[in-house]
């Protein structure tokens, strides 16, 4: 069992109904369509993670056995990733205040809610 995140750059969604539009939208353009490079924001954005979670994230990762890491799951202003549901309170709650630092929006897909966001348990 895993836990995902969705980061991308752009303008801070009103909502939570927004911001799942907002992330409909990228992962189609930019997931389901011809992969882009990741921006440097997003770049920047995923070697913060990968520094902070080596074994997860890192080039040697547990989860990407057969890529380059997190880098691989980026596609331009998007990275989609999983983290394990045994370290998601863990991750999850920093990834994405990492996200906030990075000026990145940060969408919970499993929940439907932005990260970290007033008024949820993050």
């Amino acid at each position: 069992m895993s836990y995902d995140l969705a980061v991308w750059e752009g303008d801070l969604p009103a909502n939570d109904e927004a911001a799942g539009e907002a992330y409909e939208a990228h992962y189609q353009r930019y997931f389901e369509s011809e992969e882009q490079p990741p921006t440097p924001r997003i770049r920047a954005y995923v070697d913060a993670v990968a520094a902070r979670w080596p074994d997860l994230y890192g080039r040697d990762a547990e989860l990407y056995l057969l890529s380059n890491g997190l880098i691989d799951e980026a596609s331009g202003p998007m990275v989609y990733f999983t983290i394990p549901f045994s370290r998601s309170d863990e991750v999850s709650s920093e990834a994405a205040q990492m996200a906030a630092e990075h000026g990145l929006v940060c969408y919970d897909p499993q929940w439907e809610h932005l990260r970290p966001a007033a008024g949820h348990d993050d």
